[in-house]
């Protein structure tokens, strides 16, 4: 389902496709908004865990006291307002993959918990003296330095070498300028269209955002423009971008 076309993600798709196949770890590496988790996605469909559910945790977005209950679970009264027994994302992941985004923001007691999980395939809840065994695919993602984070002593080295068995580096957009145009169509949906002045413009800028900065660009643009035709105004992006230039041939999106 990703849009792709530079020969640069075309890469990334392929080699995805490849480590599929296998049952090993997969460290997706790429800045924020890349198209991490749209690499995982492929990675699931094209794997033997195809057939089970696919669970995403963002190991960003949750508080560090409560990353632990979230992966493997809580029994009742393990901590301040847990009134009953809850599942954790590797029971729910059971059969299928567990993607594991920002996996550089696990707190350390998590990080040893689960490189055990890799290890042996098996955890308790918080709270629990009973071990339960899971058959999970663990795919991470991060934009961090991991190797920079263990020198520093905030990431295990020995889950990283877990992790990154099988790495998948996914270039920022601006170094992938074969999928911006076609990004950006895939967007626009059906209804509305490029003038030659805005596609010159989409390519010409940086996107230090990437494909999420792009999409939220042309939805706003789509919300906004006044007519089918997406006109250079509509896009709102800086000046910088805007200078003129030789206008280029305006290449048909191919999506895969």
């Amino acid at each position: 389902g990703m849009v792709v076309q530079d020969p640069a993600s075309l890469r990334v798709v392929q080699m995805a496709c490849q480590v599929a196949r296998s049952e090993l770890p997969v460290l997706i590496t790429g800045p924020n908004g890349a198209g991490k988790e749209g690499i995982a996605a492929i990675v699931h469909a094209n794997g033997q865990q195809a057939r089970g559910p696919l669970v995403t945790v963002n190991c960003g977005a949750l508080p560090a006291e409560l990353i632990e209950a979230e992966l493997f679970g809580a029994e009742a009264g393990a901590y301040t307002g847990a009134n009953k027994a809850r599942e954790g994302k590797f029971e729910a992941a059971d059969g299928g993959t567990l993607f594991l985004d920002e996996i550089g923001d696990l707190p350390l007691a998590g990080q040893m918990k689960l490189l055990r999980v890799l290890e042996t395939g098996r955890f308790s809840r918080l709270g629990a003296n009973r071990e339960r065994q899971v058959q999970v695919r663990v795919v991470s993602a991060t934009n961090a330095d991991l190797p920079a984070m263990i020198r520093d002593g905030h990431f295990r080295q020995d889950l990283y070498y877990r992790l990154n068995t099988l790495e998948l580096a996914l270039p920022p957009l601006a170094e992938r300028p074969g999928d911006i145009l076609p990004l950006a169509r895939h967007f626009l949906g059906q209804d509305h269209r490029l003038s030659e002045a805005a596609a010159r413009a989409l390519r010409q800028h940086p996107w230090p955002g990437n494909v999420r900065e792009l999409r939220n660009v042309i939805a706003r643009a789509s919300l906004l423009a006044s007519t089918a035709q997406i006109e250079l105004a509509d896009l709102n992006l800086p000046r910088a971008t805007l200078a003129p230039a030789a206008s280029g041939s305006d290449e048909p999106c191919r999506e895969q």
